[in-house]
């Protein structure tokens, strides 16, 4: 499947791989939901591949180790096992590195060359950067280590001064449109406009929003940005197109879609509005922080975000 939007970074990556010595750590930064980890997937297999050797998919290559957060326990690793969803650790652990470390010893299976793919390196550990840093300082014969990032600036200056950095930018709304037809072709209409517009340039994003199914949602709340809410009613409908009891998953995104929904009501706005529309980012960014570990009513949660938008709104209220 043809990766979209991120021509430029095969560019460089195919330019450094045709050149005499092609440095051995790189740095995939940008962020999260660009795409960068499928990157780095497609450009290790085309790293560790021989001409005339049979390669198997990267996912099951022997020279190409990724290494991710670990399912939670031993439930979700049955569910990883068993193909479905599982949630993960919340850090990738310095025995993880420890192990691909030992494995580095040998030569490559296939051929001259292998990648190690960390996704993502600001999941690492502290013990865990320490030990990735001998390996860059000092990498294996035929090693090469492709580091996928989502916040460069947490990654320590050692770290960023051992790899070269191919930055991934947002892609543009027709490369938005092209990448969310070829991942989820039934998306379509109105869905589809959302979730381009919910994703601000980076597709996976847009694809989590799609598959939430908020698109009713960030219509409601498109709305009551522009018209307010003077009798509660879009507040209403906001409530009902979330469900009666939504989850904390679905509730945390909700809040995310109505932060998405202020940025893009900024460039049409003036000076008043959007000091408003500030004001309420503020408020929404305060609420982001506190709902995963806050036991908030759901009801009221919903309420407070509709009233947060509403009130970027130019009412009567607003203009005296």
């Amino acid at each position: 499947m043809r990766l979209i939007g991120h021509d430029e970074a095969w560019r460089v990556w195919r330019a450094a791989r045709a050149g005499q010595r092609m440095h051995h750590g790189w740095i995939l930064a940008g962020r999260e939901g660009l795409g960068k980890a499928s990157f780095a997937r497609a450009a290790a297999a085309e790293l560790v591949a021989e001409p005339g050797v049979p390669q198997p998919a990267p996912e099951a290559h022997p020279d190409i180790h990724v290494l991710e957060p670990l399912p939670s326990n031993e439930d979700e690793a049955k569910k990883r096992d068993e193909g479905k969803p599982y949630t993960r650790k919340r850090n990738i652990s310095v025995d993880q590195i420890r192990g691909v470390q030992r494995r580095l010893v040998t030569r490559p299976t296939l051929g001259a060359r292998r990648a190690v793919i960390i996704d993502a390196a600001d999941d690492l550990e502290k013990g865990a950067v320490n030990a990735l840093l001998k390996s860059l300082e000092e990498p294996p014969a035929g090693t090469f280590f492709l580091l996928v990032t989502h916040q460069i600036g947490r990654l320590l200056p050692t770290v960023r001064s051992r790899c070269t950095v191919l930055r991934f930018h947002p892609l543009e709304p027709e490369d938005m449109a092209l990448a969310l037809r070829q991942a989820a072709p039934e998306l379509g209409g109105a869905a589809l406009e959302a979730a381009i517009a919910a994703g601000s340039g980076a597709p996976g994003a847009a694809l989590n929003f799609a598959e939430l199914d908020l698109g009713g949602a960030w219509q409601i709340m498109a709305r009551l940005v522009a018209e307010g809410d003077p009798d509660l009613a879009l507040r209403g409908e906001l409530s009902t197109s979330l469900g009666m009891r939504p989850d904390r998953e679905r509730l945390l995104a909700a809040i995310e879609v109505a932060r998405r929904v202020l940025v893009a009501a900024m460039t049409r706005s003036d000076d008043a509005t959007r000091l408003r529309i500030v004001e309420a980012h503020a408020a929404l960014a305060t609420l982001a922080g506190q709902a995963p570990t806050y036991n908030f009513e759901p009801a009221l949660l919903l309420l407070e975000i509709g009233g947060l938008l509403a009130s970027v709104a130019r009412t009567r209220e607003n203009a005296a």
